[in-house]
């Protein structure tokens, strides 16, 4: 909203400044019946004044900047609507409403956040599906297709899976390229699926 842009806790456009050293005068009580008669430079002056109030009050009950910040869109958006609509039946009190719009915000906030947790904590298991479970394998089985494997592609599964060893390493001490010992790797890995019934 244009008001709320203008407001003060941004840098305020020269025009902006001029208006309101014009307007210093101006009291809270003689926003509101400005706003209720449409005008928009009575709701910047209004958002500049109140702003960082809310902000204020955010940063001390909701501990979090970024939720502050929201708290001053949401609060400055209901007080512009409530004024608009000539809701404020007492002017002069315009700083009161804006504190109990604040109070009733962070509460209808806290309120959801709570629901949120109750929801997650009854219902969070049937929302989060259970993990694909991973097939155990027969190690012995294993161990007897590894065996069956020929003696370089045997070395070549040993060090690079179990010793951890890189195609680097394993290419340096077997005296092949590396590229090779992708090759070698990939062949014996298809070998050992085929044996282990495609497990792997």
């Amino acid at each position: 909203m244009e008001a709320i842009a203008r407001a003060s806790f941004c840098v305020p456009a020269p025009f902006c400044v001029e208006w309101c050293a014009m307007n210093v005068g101006l009291s809270d009580a003689d926003l509101a019946p400005r706003i209720a008669a449409g005008d928009r430079e009575a709701e910047a002056e209004m958002c500049r004044r109140m702003g960082p109030r809310i902000r204020l009050y955010g940063l001390r009950h909701l501990r979090s900047p970024s939720a502050a910040d929201d708290l001053v869109q949401q609060v400055l958006l209901k007080i512009i609507e409530a004024l608009r609509a000539a809701r404020l039946r007492e002017p002069d009190k315009l700083a009161q409403f804006v504190l109990g719009t604040c109070r009733m915000t962070v509460l209808d906030l806290r309120r959801s956040s709570y629901r949120q947790e109750e929801l997650l904590a009854m219902f969070g298991g049937v929302l989060v599906p259970d993990p694909t479970p991973i097939p155990r394998l027969d190690d012995r089985q294993l161990a007897r297709c590894v065996q069956a494997l020929k003696e370089r592609e045997r070395s070549v599964v040993v060090m690079t899976f179990y010793d951890e060893q890189t195609a680097a390493e394993t290419a340096r001490f077997l005296g092949i390229s590396e590229a090779n010992i992708r090759v070698i790797r990939h062949r014996a890995i298809q070998q050992l699926r085929a044996c282990m019934g495609a497990t792997l």
